[in-house]
């Protein structure tokens, strides 16, 4: 008996098994006659979770599930040592061996008499079965085992090969399955030695045949390790919590694909420490989108010199306190005896690295006599405005993004910073955080995308053949969430739809370099919790006008203007009767901030919903003048903020309608002295020209171009 049949109490059907890379055509929703109607790919096995099966895309590298697949079953490779027997009174009722081909060699072979059968059986093709092979057999009668097979130490556990030759062409060759978490093992022999297997433990590291490279990536890591004294050796001190650690190999590749290097790093099982004990505090700031669009979008027209440089193992560098004493167990297989390490620095994976390297960050930073900025912690400047000095780095982790006055004022602070880590000096700003960095120095224009980051969500999605749309919401459709499931049918088809990961990709769009698709992003992730097929086709809408609009750049420079915003609110209300906010402030022609939020209570008026959304950009009005201030030490005049809202602008001037008014609470009216102080003026602008309209509402094709363009999103 089989593990199957005697969980399930049946044999396993094997029916639907075709030959693992198996050519597979998959029909394509909206071809046409002239681009074609089918795809071809790879078949490599039967989703476990759907009635779909796996394909694999050699042009994209990708693999997704499909159920509209043809196959050519004249094509196809089929196993030998099988033959085709004709269906008899016999054997009719022992029809639950799986469905498998035989090949034009094995009937080349066959005596005369087996090939007269089979011209009879040829007849009656409609009627026949396919026999298996011996092995096959035996597993299913409970007679074989896996364990017979010799095994070859460089392939995984768990992956089985064809075996090669036999005692005769008579014998009947082996059939082995191939189970589905190991299929990225077999992709290795497929897509070839350009694209390297990441072992996920030292163990299969070892069984690989690129071991040798993964043993010299070890070492070094180890190496460095040990000349920046990360740990020492002691006995384990008793009553002690004790984190494990593990190997995380990655393969870096070129442009190409090609492999250019094998990397090893030791982390910590952080998961393990315990709150109080082993750790404190953990934040650690990062520089804001927000500030480094603003940023840019002065280094445009200021024509600014722009650098980046990678801080090589950034945590590494970071330092315990003494109150944290923090054990970790050797390095797995490189352990020395009994003892454990004590570690003297901070190591990938603990709870507090990130903030310790953070703090040794601004140790470095103050040396080189920069200046901390007050509204974005993760910005150090260093500015004298007589010399004609002016350098600001941006630090994300390890990404530092450097923009200056001149050259070897960046060349300069790359020579200073040197002296105390290890970077890797990337040249002229290009790439950041997954946002393509592209320049036009005679225009003094810097452009932003992130093309590559929505090819890619497009693929992982299986959503790059759709066809393109014109908007990313219908405006004539209105989500509630009454159209979430409620029986449990309709909850079940949901259940393998990935909606939670698909709005978290689409966020990061969103909040990167397309304020256009803002509004959707919004709306849609309110119903996370329990998303409908409803729900899901707006989602795949967003996907659908991202890549007819991939090629739109967020542009500054060209021409100087101030900052200037736009505030608006959604005077519809949603279900819950909470308006959305929007707002937008441009600088240099195009948006360095947006924003597209509920409000948190419920208006009365459209007046009450535009105030309220009016005083939310106020607030993020005085921040981006304190770091425009801070950074470049320019005077502003009054910040213009529009809005289509009479009553609204009227409301902040003086205390008009009381009445209808007092009810708002106190910190909205916060607007007012900002107002009179002389840091905003609130200027009336028509609905029509309300970039911030975008931000709040799903609007036509037209409006949804024109306040796209209004935002800096052009094509290059």
């Amino acid at each position: 008996m089989t593990p199957y049949e005697a969980a399930f109490g049946k044999k396993p059907d094997l029916r639907g098994l075709r030959e693992w890379g198996e050519r597979v055509w998959v029909r394509i929703e909206g071809g046409n006659k002239l681009g074609g109607r089918v795809r071809e790919g790879k078949w490599i096995g039967v989703d476990e979770e759907s009635k779909g099966v796996r394909v694999y895309w050699p042009d994209t590298r990708t693999i997704t599930v499909e159920r509209n697949t043809y196959y050519d079953n004249m094509s196809a490779y089929h196993l030998k040592g099988e033959q085709g027997i004709p269906i008899s009174e016999t054997n009719e009722t022992n029809a639950d061996p799986p469905v498998l081909e035989t090949t034009r060699d094995d009937q080349e072979a066959q005596t005369e008499d087996n090939e007269q059968t089979q011209t009879e059986d040829n007849q009656e093709r409609g009627k026949r079965i396919r026999k298996p092979s011996q092995r096959v057999v035996d597993l299913l009668e409970g007679r074989g085992t896996w364990s017979d097979e010799p095994t070859n130490s460089l392939v995984p556990p768990g992956v089985q090969l064809m075996a090669e030759g036999g005692a005769n062409d008579d014998e009947l060759t082996d059939w082995f399955v191939v189970p589905d978490h190991v299929e990225g093992y077999a992709f290795a022999a497929v897509i070839g030695d350009s694209e390297a297997l990441e072992p996920r433990s030292l163990a299969e590291a070892k069984r690989g045949g690129d071991w040798p490279l993964w043993e010299k990536a070890i070492h070094e890591e180890l190496a460095t390790l040990k000349a920046a004294r990360t740990w020492e050796l002691v006995e384990k001190p008793e009553g002690a919590n004790v984190v494990g650690s593990k190997w995380v190999f990655r393969a870096k590749k070129d442009a190409a694909g090609k492999i250019v290097r094998y990397k090893a790093r030791l982390v910590a099982q952080g998961f393990s420490q315990i709150p109080g004990v082993d750790y404190f505090d953990t934040f650690a700031p990062v520089a804001r989108l927000a500030s480094i669009r603003t940023v840019l979008a002065f280094a445009a027209t200021e024509d600014l010199e722009t650098g980046q440089i990678d801080i090589k193992g950034a945590y590494l560098n970071g330092e315990l306190t003494d109150n944290e004493r923090i054990y970790m167990r050797q390095p797995p297989g490189y352990a020395q005896g009994l003892l454990v390490c004590k570690l003297q620095k901070t190591l990938y994976g603990l709870k507090q690295s990130g903030r310790r390297w953070y703090q040794k960050l601004v140790e470095i930073m103050t040396t080189l006599k920069f200046t901390r900025s007050e509204v974005d912690q993760a910005v150090f400047y260093r500015r004298d405005a007589g010399k004609g000095i002016l350098i600001i780095v941006l630090v994300h982790v390890d990404d530092c993004s450097i923009v200056a006055s001149s050259q070897p004022l960046i060349d300069r602070f790359k020579i200073e910073i040197k002296k105390h880590v290890e970077i890797t000096d990337l040249g002229a700003l290009h790439w950041i955080l997954g946002i393509e960095v592209q320049r036009v120095r005679e225009e003094r224009k810097i452009l932003l995308s992130q093309r590559s980051y929505i090819d890619s969500i497009l693929r992982r999605y299986g959503f790059y053949n759709l066809k393109p749309i014109s908007t990313p919401m219908d405006p004539n459709i209105r989500l509630t969430s009454a159209q979430s499931p409620t029986a449990t049918d309709d909850i079940a088809k949901m259940q393998d739809i990935p909606y939670h990961e698909a709005i978290g990709s689409l966020m990061y769009a969103s909040l990167g370099t397309r304020p256009d698709i803002s509004f959707a992003v919004q709306t849609l992730s309110r119903f996370t919790a329990n998303p409908g097929l409803t729900h899901w086709e707006a989602v795949k809408r967003v996907f659908r006008y991202l890549k007819g609009t991939r090629e739109l750049w967020l542009s500054y420079g060209g021409t100087k203007k101030e900052m200037e915003g736009y505030a608006d609110a959604d005077g519809s209300m949603m279900e819950d009767r909470k308006a959305i906010s929007g707002y937008a402030f441009i600088i240099n022609g195009g948006a360095v901030s947006w924003s597209a939020k509920k409000q948190e209570i419920i208006s009365l008026s459209t007046t009450e919903s535009e105030y309220i959304a009016a005083t939310y950009a106020a607030k993020e009005a005085l921040w981006l003048r304190s770091l425009i201030f801070q950074l470049f030490g320019t005077p502003l005049t009054a910040t213009t903020l529009f809005s289509d809202n009479q009553s609204a602008i009227a409301l902040t001037k003086e205390h008009q309608y009381h009445a209808r008014t007092k009810h708002i609470d106190v910190r909205y009216h916060f607007i007012r002295w900002i107002v009179e102080e002389g840091k905003i003026r609130l200027i009336y602008c028509p609905t029509d020209e309300m970039v911030a309209d975008t931000l709040t509402k799903a609007l036509p094709s037209a409006k949804v171009k024109h306040f796209a363009g209004a935002l800096g999103l052009v094509s290059v």
